[in-house]
């Protein structure tokens, strides 16, 4: 019983070496391990980071890599057929359109966050009260060639910031010999700045500007793309196009697009501004008084929608436009503004499909 009770357990010690030599892998036998799934290298190109400027143009909404610290210059543009193409347009920061003797208008150029000097700016053009008053709104040097007696007298009473072709700053301008004049006189930003310096005006100017919305950019909201814009000629016609790959529009004057002379580009807005306002004709040349004070109806157009809004003039003095007693916020980018007279409605001017 003994020796069947050894022989037994010699049995069982066998086997569980046999068991063992077979769970790792001796007498020849082979154990299926799963291979090692290696993952395939991709290579992730980053997306690039689109730098958050310190600084914001005021009168655009534009980043700045550098605080524009300039004071702002407005500069008269002649805006008869002779006199275009003009030249520095596409520059400015803000451009207002207003009516002038005769029924023809005038562009009052403002500059102040472009960082380049020497580009020209023409043709210059001659001074009127409510030309100072636009130019007084933000603080601005006005530059021009001539003046009523009215603006003349302001001028000087007034003690304002003016560099003026004909009776205090003639070597900041110049004449151009592809044009007749009075079509052909010209000036720069560089010229203008070394003529306020030489007068000891303030050349530096601390301003508000406008309110802006917070996103860079935004895409066609409305249905407005074309426009067509009347002051009081008939045989002088504003139209405006809408580019969606810019999401500006594109400026023409009867069917013709509306050219800057120093780099062949079109004139293009983000903002299109309408406003409204009393014009009384003072004298056989039929020069105006504008009335810049009071308030009234203005419409907004960008990105293909209208807003309707008033004008007012604002405590610090510039021409903001509201809605419930809050000022609106303009799309980011350049603003051309047209002072329209009174005697129909905003919409009876403007019209658009």
């Amino acid at each position: 019983m003994r020796k069947f009770r050894s022989w037994k357990l010699s049995v069982l010690v066998l086997l569980a070496i046999s068991v063992a030599g077979c769970g790792n892998g001796s007498n020849g036998s082979v154990i299926n391990v799963p291979p090692t799934v290696t993952s395939p290298i991709v290579e992730v190109t980053p997306t690039p980071m689109v730098p958050t400027l310190a600084y914001n143009a005021a009168f655009t909404g534009i980043g700045l890599e550098v605080e524009a610290k300039n004071a702002p210059i407005v500069v008269l543009i002649n805006n008869l057929a002779p006199a275009r193409p003009q030249s520095g347009l596409t520059q400015a920061d803000v451009i207002w359109e207003v009516l002038a003797e005769g029924g023809i208008t005038r562009l009052v150029a403002l500059f102040q966050s472009t960082a380049e000097e020497e580009f020209n700016i023409g043709p210059v053009r001659s001074n009127r009260p409510y030309f100072i008053d636009l130019a007084g709104s933000y603080g601005a040097i006005i530059a021009h060639a001539g003046a009523s007696n009215d603006a003349y007298a302001i001028l000087q009473r007034q003690k304002k910031s003016y560099l003026d072709e004909i009776s205090n700053a003639g070597s900041y301008f110049w004449r151009s010999k592809d044009r007749k004049a009075p079509h052909n006189l010209y000036t720069n930003l560089d010229k203008l700045r070394e003529g306020a310096n030489k007068k000891s005006y303030q050349t530096e100017l601390y301003v508000t500007g406008y309110k802006f919305d917070q996103l860079d950019s935004k895409p066609l909201v409305g249905t407005i793309k074309n426009l067509e814009v009347n002051f009081q000629l008939k045989g002088y016609r504003l139209g405006y196009q809408y580019d969606e790959v810019k999401g500006t529009y594109l400026r023409s004057i009867n069917d013709e697009p509306h050219i800057d002379k120093n780099n062949d580009e079109q004139l293009s807005t983000t903002n299109l501004i309408f406003m409204q306002t009393e014009h009384k004709v003072l004298d056989n040349e039929g020069r105006l008084s504008v009335d810049l004070q009071s308030g009234g109806d203005a419409l907004i157009i960008n990105h293909g929608n209208t807003t309707e809004a008033k004008w007012i003039r604002a405590e610090d003095g510039m021409i903001r436009f509201i809605q419930n007693g809050t000022e609106i916020s303009l799309a980011k980018g350049k603003s051309i503004i047209h002072i329209l007279p009174t005697g129909k409605a905003i919409t009876d001017h403007v019209k658009w499909e």
